[in-house]
């Protein structure tokens, strides 16, 4: 069926360094724009290199994010920044309205917030001295653009938000969906409940057994590969620490997420009496205390041991090789 448009409606999706969204950027940004009364939409695909402006660097993809898209930094060192097609995505986004797959949730958050970190490097080259007469000129023409873009007035169509809406996941979906399309008695009775999860694994074994042309993945029929489908492991129970594929607890939240709680101890201790002091569950402040006590640990054993050598010529470094 033809979408039946008043205005035209943008259809996007973003490629990132990662998940963040203050800290990660954009790598690839594609549209997708369908007209009114047209049968073909217009596309338009940018890939962008990640900058970092408060270090003037490249920023770097996340081993986690590359594996997924595929992208690794070399590919994108000779790609144009953000600021160099802030305009020309501004012009594309100009009286559309927005569509994508959970893009309410991700990727307008990351493209709003790219928009801002241009308006502010713009912003801070008309305010310095030291630049150029053409070159503001050049930050102001930007600036003019980018700032009329709003992200908040446009409506949004998330199609993934119509798709658990009119498709629900929950166990009486997936009991209809594995065993037998039928709607099990006493749905929400903790007993009937737990029966049909039951039944539901055990048709998921079933159904998951081999292959298809759709489906390379299998369900193994043992409890630790079943469990690897919880996917991140979290230490606490409400995901404020997580455990990296290194074997580091991270910080999943607030001004430290991403840093391992080590470094986040070792560098600002007061953190985690701050998180004592919070309002977080008892099972995410047992989880700090822990690691605390851990950390503190190791610290101590390490003070009893001699220091070796590497840290020796680290003092002497570090005082210009004048220990006393």
């Amino acid at each position: 069926m033809d979408l039946n448009l008043k205005r035209p409606l943008l259809f996007f999706d973003i490629e990132s360094t990662g998940l963040s969204i203050p800290t990660d950027s954009i790598i690839e940004l594609s549209f997708v724009k369908a007209f009114p009364g047209e049968p073909e939409p217009k596309i338009k695909t940018w890939k962008i290199k990640p900058w970092d402006y408060e270090n003037n660097c490249q920023r770097h993809i996340s081993p986690e994010a590359s594996a997924v898209n595929g992208v690794t930094d070399d590919m994108l060192k000779d790609c144009p920044l953000f600021l160099k097609v802030a305009g020309e995505i501004a012009d594309w986004l100009e009286n559309s309205d927005l569509a994508g797959f959970n893009s309410a949730k991700f990727d307008l958050p990351m493209l709003a917030e790219e928009f801002e970190r241009a308006k502010q490097y713009c912003r801070s080259r008309l305010a310095a001295l030291s630049i150029p007469a053409d070159k503001k000129a050049e930050a102001q023409e930007l600036l003019s653009k980018i700032e009329k873009v709003d992200l908040h007035s446009p409506l949004m169509v998330d199609v993934q938000n119509i798709f658990h809406a009119m498709e629900p996941r929950n166990l009486r979906a997936a009991y209809r969906f594995y065993c037998g399309g039928e709607d099990f008695e006493n749905a929400h009775a903790a007993e009937a409940d737990t029966l049909a999860t039951f039944e539901v694994l055990k048709a998921q074994l079933d159904r998951y057994k081999e292959p298809d042309k759709y489906r390379e993945q299998v369900l193994k029929n043992d409890v630790q590969s079943l469990s690897a489908f919880v996917g991140r492991k979290y230490v606490d129970f409400s995901g404020h620490l997580i455990k990296g594929d290194d074997g580091e607890v991270y910080i999943n939240f607030g001004k430290h997420k991403g840093r391992t709680a080590r470094d986040v101890w070792k560098t600002e201790a007061s953190y985690f009496k701050w998180v004592q002091d919070g309002s977080f569950t008892l099972d995410t402040k047992a989880q700090f205390a822990k690691l605390e006590k851990q950390f503190k640990a190791e610290r101590n054993e390490a003070l009893k041991r001699p220091a070796t050598a590497d840290e020796l010529q680290g003092l002497k470094d570090k005082f210009n090789g004048k220990l006393f």
